[in-house]
């Protein structure tokens, strides 16, 4: 039996999601984060970091969401020749046809793209953010300052340009990679929406139609509203 370690305002939904779409028995197992906003230490006894997400699969424990894609695609992304493990044959569910290289290329890089290059900028936005709050209020004037010029002389500039890559390729092809959806969709799903949530993407100032056209395609995905229905919507740390 499959089971999702799931924290709340975390990025397992995506997870969630795939099990959905590849229609795996599994078991949610939730947790809820503590006063401070940090994951329970229950979650050190599934894996030693104490983060979400994590899959166990009869013995095999699995972290970080690309391994997680990964080794569940590899698995059980096989259609038609049931749930068992190591299938070889049949058709590649969420993954470009074997043939389709350039596919295959797409589907790699936004792999691993989504927490190697994205994830780490909008994860300094948000610290960055929530720094002047949480300063002693006699050094809150110049913390507010120091988040500020960071935000405004570094994040938001990197983070238009990779909008603008994003939007590019979205724009050419609709999704990441062949196969919707891809594990690479899947994996860029939480960051985007995330983004969704903190900018107008698709607002005429910032102009960004594809990927709110790519929300709302993750949004109205039979699997997704499943999800939802479970766990609710995507939240960020700190939102109600």
């Amino acid at each position: 039996m499959i089971r999702l370690h799931h924290l709340e305002q975390s990025r397992s939904h995506r997870i969630l999601w795939l099990l959905e779409v590849l229609e795996l028995d599994h078991e949610l197992v939730e947790y809820q984060r503590n006063a401070d906003g940090l994951a329970p230490s229950s979650l050190r006894q599934v894996h030693p970091l104490g983060k979400s997400p994590v899959i166990t699969d009869g013995e095999q424990t699995v972290a970080e969401s690309g391994a997680i894609i990964e080794y569940l695609l590899a698995h059980y992304g096989q259609q038609g020749h049931g749930q068992g493990h190591g299938q070889e044959h049949g058709q590649r569910r969420c993954q470009p046809a074997a043939d389709d290289t350039q596919g295959w290329v797409d589907y790699r890089y936004w792999l691993h793209y989504a927490e190697g290059s994205l994830m780490p900028l909008l994860v300094m936005q948000l610290i960055f953010g929530k720094l002047p709050g949480q300063s002693p209020w006699p050094v809150r004037p110049v913390v507010r300052g120091v988040s500020k010029a960071v935000n405004q002389r570094f994040l938001t500039p990197q983070l238009d340009r990779h909008l603008a890559l994003i939007e590019a390729h979205l724009a050419r092809h609709g999704e990441f990679a062949p196969g919707w959806p891809s594990g690479a969709d899947i994996q860029m799903s939480f960051p985007l929406q995330a983004l969704g949530l903190t900018r107008a993407l698709d607002d005429a100032g910032n102009g960004y139609p594809a990927i709110a056209a790519f929300i709302q395609r993750i949004e109205e995905d039979p699997a997704w509203q499943r999800v939802v229905k479970r766990v609710g919507p995507v939240r960020l740390p700190g939102q109600a």
